[in-house]
This record gives C-alpha cells, structure tokens and sequence, in this order.
C-alpha cells in the first residue's frame, strides 16, 4: 500500500507527464495561432500556472503579519470551496479531508454566508472555464510590454474559448485543508525571506512570529 508522500510523488510524476504530452501542446498551438509566432516562454508560464489548483491562486500579501494573512487566506479557501461544491458543506468537509463541525465553525468565524453562495450559484464547471481563464489573463498581463498590442488583444479575446478546451486536458486535482495551509505558508514565507534578503530574525520580526516558531516551519516546510 503507497504511503502518503508516495502518492503524492505519483500525483506529481502523473501531472508532469500530462503537461508534457498534453497540455504544453495545446497551449502551444493555440498562442502560436493568435499571435502568429512561437513564444515558449509564453507556453512554460500558462502550463505551470494551470497545474496549480484553483484553491492555490490566492494573493500572497507580506505587508500583513503572517497570523493575519493566513486567516485571510483561509476565509478565501473555504469561500472557494463551496463555490465549487454548491455550497454544499458535506461535500467540501469531504476534499478538504476534514469534518462538518470543523467547516461550520470556519464559516462562523469568517462570516461565510452560504446562503448568499448558494443564491448565487454558478455551474461548477463554468466556475472552472473561469478559474482557467483568470489564470491565462493573470500571465498575459505581464507580456504586455512584451508582445504586440493587436497580437495580445487577439489572445484576450481566445481566452474563453482556449480555457474550455484546456479544462477537458487539465486533471481533476483535490487539496485537502491541511496541504492548502502548508502551501500558503510555504508561499508566504518564501516571499517574506526574500524581501529581507534571507535574514530569519528580521523576516520573523516583521511577520509577527517568533524566531523559533518561524525556524521551525521553515524546517516542517522544506524551505
């Protein structure tokens, strides 16, 4: 029986394997289309973007302490999460591997209204065509210096169109909570080390953790 962390490897090997054989193809041919040349940098940026879990495109914001950036962050997840189950709690306890009694009270505290959710609903897999599409535009914008205005334009107006049929390629990818959390932080804390050239006691002190605590989720991390 695979152990956890073998699973994951597995997941990742499968992933890899279809964005080689699938997905960068596809995303090659449609960019090629609308902007008339080949830009594999271009390519390489949507596939890794779109192997990303919509659960994980969230802002990272280091100009907030650390305690505070991760409730926001949770908040975000489980909004998203029942926008993808219908607001459906059963079902979203279920992928985020945890218990009804854990997500009614993560409602509570962020002040989710569900009914608002579910009054609002849109179809999961138009929900998808929509994540897919935000994530293209999110890398387009930053060629916008780059290629030709009327060429981009033409890539902005495919958006939709290229999202759908990249959703059929893209893989049904579940998180649960705990690996959303570890993710986030591990996102955050990269980001904060960074912008305070490695230095763990002023990153620590700047995000509101303690040097010991920041120390030892970077460790738990692996950063």
């Amino acid at each position: 029986m695979m152990t956890n962390q073998e699973k994951k490897e597995q997941e990742k090997e499968n992933i890899d394997m279809l964005l080689e054989e699938k997905l960068k193809p596809l995303i090659h041919d449609a960019t090629t289309k609308a902007l008339g040349i080949s830009v594999p940098k271009l390519t390489e940026d949507i596939s890794q973007k779109l192997t990303r879990s919509p659960l994980l495109d969230f802002p990272v914001d280091i100009s907030i302490k650390f305690k505070a950036a991760k409730r926001r962050f949770k908040k975000a997840y489980i909004e998203k999460m029942l926008e993808l189950h219908l607001g459906n709690v059963t079902k979203v306890a279920r992928e985020a591997d945890t218990d009804r009694r854990s997500i009614h009270r993560l409602i509570n505290q962020f002040h989710v209204n569900v009914e608002k959710i579910k009054n609002e609903l849109i179809r999961p897999y138009d929900l998808k065509v929509s994540f897919v599409s935000h994530a293209i535009e999110g890398v387009l914008d930053k060629y916008k210096t780059v290629l030709h205005p009327q060429k981009l334009e033409e890539m902005y107006r495919n958006v939709s169109r290229m999202s759908e049929e990249l959703l059929k390629a893209l893989p049904e990818k579940k998180l649960t909570m705990k690996e959303a959390e570890e993710e986030f932080e591990r996102q955050y804390i990269k980001k904060a080390l960074i912008e305070h050239n490695h230095n763990v006691t002023q990153t620590a002190k700047k995000i509101g953790l303690r040097y010991e605590t920041l120390h030892r989720k970077m460790k738990a991390l692996g950063i």
